[in-house]
């Protein structure tokens, strides 16, 4: 066959099997007792070469056929298989490279443009100004606290955070967390990396001084399946070194780890089936944050709320509720990936096994992109572990550059104007560890460590027995590896790399500690995968006696095996094709063993700084090997690495690390809701909502304008150049302003405008606005083709619950993509009242207003102090400019002329939402691609297409609907429960924000149109991997949205009897 005579070649050679050949250079792999076979050979690197398992199998089959016809039918098919799956991976690679070939040039295209748009040139001394001096083993240490190296230092430093009393969050969704006897290696989601880190990180953080509170928010787990301790609420986490600063210590300090249930009831499911059930936690998390606040201000705060000083999340999942909360309180967000999804991506694609879709499909990769990519919109600070983490993975995500973000960088300390553009802080700081309990072992296996005062000898620990019954020699050194059996950890190459080098043998056991089981069968698919392999393996190799694997340990146990190994004085591998820190490593050396580690990722920068070992190509079996014998055989290495790596540890200590961490949270911005704030030494409420007094109105009046539009004559939203800034509030005096101070003093001159009767009228118990006093509120957000139809509807659900509408019981809330302006005539002309909403959610939830009772002329006041939630990294002029010359690029070739789509809609755009009129929504790129361009030039918005595709919002990126909602409940303490949010089939494309949380939803059936729908047809992931449809939250009409048809779908939630 023309193309595939490499196929016909192999088939020969197996077909025709003859005897074998002597070949002095063939290497081991190829030699079977000193002859070389063609049909190992075959097997051994084309079929593992695509690591199918189903091949292997059918491989044995053939082998074990007697017939040699058959046998070759057999060889032959498999041939054609191994052909196919060599031409889909051959397709793979070209479609990869394809793709990253136009990544990287519209990054380029993007940075060019980003940078002609920040005029100024940087001089080269701006230009030396990298990443890597935020490095904490850099060279430089500009910017970092000096290192403890003392108790005076340590004394010096907490006598100066004294005064401080932060109250820190941090949220890790997935796995199982507990403070005591962590169950590292259940499964893939049990890693080290994410649940002991986030435990010890919040335990050292709670013992340091100047931190009042630590809370670490995770799943609530009561299932049958796991350990009742998951099921409870709340956990104090034991301080770890805390005697100095017990004075500081009050009712509620210390660190906790608080349990948020949401998800299946009853169920421990893996983190890729969480995704649909991330609203649900931010909202359970909300209501935590907020109550917590306010006990922490009566204890520390003298009455006022304590709110977070930052919130931290760890993985994607928690990154992405960690930026809603970010934006719901409008606090500093950190973030630390861990794992990152695009690098993920592109090692499985490497591997030629799955598609794009069927990995999706597997790990809802897509979703966790985006998530990541969200967090890096929301993050004043990313946390990394290691350079490499900055340089190699995120460097694969839209939203940062680091060429971008040293120019960003270089323009902010020479007070230069961004542009609008913004880019988070990449800061590098190694997870810590706790050493002061650790004693290194001294003895060996010839004489038993001699016991001594302060340490007196104690019997062997259990698991010692349990590990060395598996060796015919047990006091041989010996070489451990401590992780689950995942194919990415790369135990199988580490057993054939001890299995064939028979020095290394003769020398060396091997303990392997994968974790927990009871049964082979009652592992996962892949997990138990890899460990056949393992166990074929030595079964192949021959080497009982040599290697052992048991499968039991508690986590306690883990120390006391770094300490048998030392006690033998072996060696502490990590053979991870790629490992992005590697805290075993540093445990390992703290018990004073040398390393041999991965050279992909963090092990670069831990034998950096410990130099106690050496760097290994995971992929190379013999370079593994050559490094195994090389520490064992080499007594003089072997102390070398020890004493480096017990020197140099502690500079991995969690004191360390969290006094970095601080000063970094210190050199964020302080942000907390902004009613709290008193700038201008006007007395404001002091309470989380308003009490029932005059004295509320009138801090209202301060925050609060009236407006139809009334955004249009706010000082303007750049907030690049404070100059313009100062101009347009000058220039925005206008009557609208006036009428604000007029209305502010006519309260205090009790009766002048009549306002005090009117209050007291209209308003019944005086408080403001009237959606507080209500048991539920209604919020329609159906996405119509015309505010017509949302007319039509909004009287069919006020006729629906026409009797606890008359009572009060019930309020309404309008949330649309539309302007006041176009809403307001809507409802006149449809025969409604303003006064028949609470409030009013517009241009896609980037205004919000509530109505006026007092003045006929401006009927709505818009609420500023929303504004101050979500203007972060809002990028102004500077974003306006860049969405318009994208737009001036998006043409309909029509013969010789080309029309363009998308332009700029002025009249209908406000200081917080630039809105754009779309003439042809067929021939506009996706919402995942204008997401994708404003990223790649740093620019941090919400770009939503609405009204069936026909208009374009671009909003703050913090900014929706359905955080909306959630600052409802933070400023006026709306219960998220007694919500009922009302939309239809579809809708705008940020549709999927409405559906999930603790609110209820009626989708109302036929409510949307083709067009909305194909507004989600180019999705980057299913809808399914956002909201969870079989939630008891969610009911649907049974046919169209009639008043009836509303009432049944109510009854169904349990709102109203039948």
């Amino acid at each position: 066959m023309a193309g595939n005579d490499w196929i016909n070649s192999y088939l020969e050679a197996i077909l025709d099997v003859g005897p074998g050949l002597d070949d002095a250079k063939t290497s081991l792999l190829l030699r079977e007792r000193g002859r070389f076979s063609p049909t190992r050979y075959f097997v051994e690197e084309v079929i593992t070469g695509f690591d199918e398992t189903d091949l292997h199998r059918s491989w044995v089959k053939a082998a074990a056929t007697r017939s040699p016809q058959e046998r070759n039918t057999r060889l032959e098919n498999m041939c054609w298989r191994i052909w196919n799956l060599a031409r889909q991976k051959k397709q793979l690679e070209g479609e990869e490279a394809q793709r990253m070939a136009k990544r990287r040039l519209e990054r380029e295209r993007g940075r060019r443009e980003a940078t002609a748009d920040m005029s100024e040139d940087l001089s080269e001394g701006e230009k030396g100004d990298i990443v890597s001096d935020i490095s904490a083993h850099g060279d430089s240490t500009r910017g970092r606290l000096p290192r403890i190296s003392s108790v005076d230092v340590m004394e010096t430093w907490a006598s100066n955070q004294k005064g401080k009393r932060l109250y820190i969050y941090t949220c890790s969704l997935h796995g199982l967390i507990r403070g005591e006897n962590m169950e590292l290696g259940r499964d893939s989601d049990t890693g080290g990396q994410v649940i002991k880190y986030v435990v010890e990180l919040a335990r050292a953080l709670g013992s340091m001084p100047g931190v009042y509170r630590v809370d670490l928010l995770t799943r609530q787990v009561s299932s049958p399946d796991v350990d009742w301790s998951y099921g409870e609420p709340t956990e104090m986490l034991t301080p770890t070194n805390s005697e100095g600063f017990a004075d500081e210590m009050g009712e509620s300090s210390g660190a906790y780890i608080i349990r948020i249930p949401f998800g299946p009831k009853d169920k421990y499911i893996p983190k890729e089936l969480l995704w649909p059930h991330i609203s649900e936690f931010v909202d359970g998390a909300l209501n935590h944050i907020i109550q917590m606040s306010k006990v922490l201000g009566e204890q520390i705060g003298g009455g006022q709320p304590v709110w977070p000083v930052a919130i931290h999340g760890h993985y994607a999942d928690a990154g992405d509720s960690a930026a809603l909360l970010s934006g719901a309180l409008n606090v500093p967000m950190l973030f630390t990936g861990h794992s990152l999804g695009r690098d993920k991506l592109e090692q499985l694609l490497k591997q030629g096994r799955q598609s794009r879709d069927e990995i999706n499909m597997t790990y809802k990769i897509m979703r966790r992109i985006e998530a990541e990519e969200l967090s890096l919109d929301a993050s004043e600070i990313v946390i990394t572990s290691t350079r490499q983490e900055v340089d190699q993975q995120w460097n694969l995500y839209d939203g940062f550059d680091p060429i971008l973000e040293r120019k960003l960088r270089a323009r902010i300390k020479r007070n230069v104007s961004c542009h609008g553009r913004f880019m988070p802080r990449m800061v590098v700081i190694p997870p810590g560890m706790e050493f002061h309990h650790i004693v290194p072992q001294d003895g060996d296996m010839d004489g038993e460590t001699e016991g001594n005062d302060d340490h007196p000898a104690s019997p062997d620990p259990s698991i010692w027995s349990e590990i060395m019954r598996f060796f015919t020699n047990p006091r041989k050194p010996m070489i451990l590896a401590l992780a689950r059996p995942d194919p990415k950890k790369n135990i199988t190459t580490l057993v054939k790399a001890f299995g064939e080098c028979r020095p290394l043998r003769e020398l060396a056991n091997l303990t392997l500690i994968m974790g927990n089981r009871d049964g082979i069968d009652e592992m996962s698919s892949t997990n138990a995968s890899v460990l056949l392999s393992i166990l074929k393996m030595i079964d192949k190799y021959d080497l009982y006696g040599q290697v052992a694997y048991p499968k039991h340990h508690k986590q306690s146990d883990v120390p006391d095996i770094y300490r048998l190994a030392a006690k033998t004085k072996g060696v502490f591998i990590n053979p991870a094709f790629i490992e992005p820190f590697g805290l075993t490593l540093i445990e390992a050396a703290a018990h004073g063993l040398p390393l041999v580690a991965t050279k992909n990722g963090g092990p670069v920068d831990i034998q950096r700084v410990l130099d106690n070992g050496l760097l290994i190509d995971p992929h190379d079996q013999q370079s593994i090997a050559e490094a195994l014998l090389k520490l064992v055989a080499d007594k003089q290495l072997w102390t070398r690495c020890r004493q480096n790596g017990l020197k140099n540890i502690h500079l991995f200590s969690w004191t360390e690390h969290c006094k970095t961490y601080l000063s970094r949270i210190a050199s964020c911005k302080p942000r907390h809701p902004q009613w709290q704030r008193n700038d201008d030494g006007v007395e404001n409420s002091e309470s989380d909502s308003p009490s029932d007094s005059l004295r509320d109105i009138q801090d209202l009046s301060l925050n609060l304008k009236f407006s139809l539009d009334g955004e249009k004559n706010e000082a303007s939203g750049n907030l690049d150049n404070p100059l313009e800034s100062e101009e347009s509030a000058v220039d925005g005096k206008s009557k609208l302003e006036n009428a604000v101070l007029n209305w502010s003093k006519g309260i205090k001159d009790s009766r002048k405008a009549g306002f005090t009767e009117k209050a007291y009228q209209n308003f019944g118990s005086g408080k403001f606005p009237a959606l507080r006093r209500r048991y539920y509120i209604f919020v329609i957000a159906v996405d119509c083709d015309s505010i017509t139809g949302l007319v039509e509807i909004t009287g069919n659900i006020f006729e629906a619950v026409g009797k606890e509408r008359m009572e009060g019981s019930v309020g309404f809330i309008l949330s649309t993509s539309s302007t006041m302006s176009e809403l307001h005539s809507s409802l006149i002309s449809g025969g409604l009242s303003v006064t028949d909403f609470d409030a009013f959610i517009c241009n896609s939830g980037s205004d919000l207003y509530y109505p006026s009772l007092t003045s006929e002329d401006c009927p709505f006041v818009v609420d500023q102090d929303y504004h101050s939630h979500i203007e972060y990294r809002w990028g102004g002029e500077g974003l306006r400019k860049t969405v318009v010359r994208w737009a001036s690029s998006i043409t309909d070739k029509k013969g010789e002329s080309e029309e363009q789509i998308v332009t700029e809609d002025e009249q209908l755009s406000t200081n917080y939402c630039y809105a754009f009129k779309v003439r042809k929504p067929v021939g506009v790129p996706t919402v995942k691609e204008v997401r994708k361009f404003m990223r790649i030039q740093a620019l941090r918005c919400h770009v939503i297409y609405c009204q069936s595709g026909t208009k374009l919002n671009v909003i703050p990126v913090l900014a929706s609907r359905s955080q909306a909602l959630r600052y409802l409940y933070i400023r006026w303490g709306v219960d998220l429960s007694k919500m009922v949010v009302f939309v239809g089939e579809c809708g705008d494309t940020d549709y999927e924000g409405l559906l999930g949380g603790i609110h209820k939803t009626v989708i109302l059936k036929g409510v949307s149109s083709s067009a909305s729908s194909q507004l989600h047809a180019n999705r980057s992931y299913p809808l399914s991997d956002v909201v969870s449809f079989d939630s008891p939250n969610i009911a649907q009409t049974t046919e169209g949205c009639c008043s009836a048809n509303v009432r049944n779908a109510l009854e169904k939630l349990g709102l109203f009897e039948g």
